[in-house]
């Protein structure tokens, strides 16, 4: 059986500081992150045909997936997910402004990239509870700013995820405490806009 398993980080547990500390880099990614794929390979055991899925085609055909492990599945490949892409579109020395095709969408869409930043900081401000905030491509190819509960994902919903950020407290609770606006601003100092370009433009 193929098993799911955890990708190691792109740099060190400290390279995104001060904007995410390093001990939050660790829980997050050893502990939370490490706690999704173990869950999603215990909750498919007991379904070889399964195997062979990746994370990705499971959340994307969520109701192919037998009902007994149905919530499972969605909660911890998503989390899988989720956390994936996350470690890869952040990176330090990076942040700044989106160049390209990227920054020409994003301007057409919103007017501007700081009209962006500010409709996204506000959509992760307003997840209630713990979820995403995530700029997507939708069905008809535009970008939209789309927030989702707890570790669901834009697929679900026939979306393409181009960049995402993690509004659960695990994600910015030690260093940020309560005040996930200050987090959500500080996010954009390590944002990786070319590995983001990359997303928008992969080909489904």
């Amino acid at each position: 059986m193929n098993k799911h398993t955890l990708p190691d980080l792109p740099y060190d547990y400290n390279a995104l500081e001060p904007y995410i500390d390093e001990e939050t880099m660790k829980l997050h990614h050893d502990k939370h992150h490490a706690s999704y794929v173990n869950n999603l390979n215990g909750a498919v055991e007991k379904y070889p045909d399964l195997s062979s899925k990746s994370a990705d085609d499971l959340i994307i055909n969520l109701n192919d997936i037998p009902e007994d492990i149905r919530t499972a599945v969605r909660n911890n490949a998503g989390g899988h997910v989720n956390h994936t892409m996350f470690w890869q579109i952040m990176s330090p020395g990076k942040g700044g402004e989106p160049s390209g095709r990227l920054a020409e969408e994003i301007n057409k869409t919103f007017g501007s990239f700081g009209d962006f930043q500010n409709r996204f900081n506000d959509a992760g401000l307003k997840r209630f509870g713990s979820g995403w905030v995530w700029l997507v491509m939708t069905k008809d190819s535009k970008l939209d700013i789309v927030s989702t509960p707890n570790q669901d994902n834009p697929v679900m919903d026939g979306q393409k995820p181009i960049l995402g950020n993690d509004v659960w407290e695990h994600a910015y609770y030690l260093k940020y405490k309560n005040m996930r606006a200050d987090y959500l601003k500080a996010w954009w100092n390590v944002v990786n806009w070319e590995e983001v370009e990359k997303r928008l433009n992969i080909k489904n």
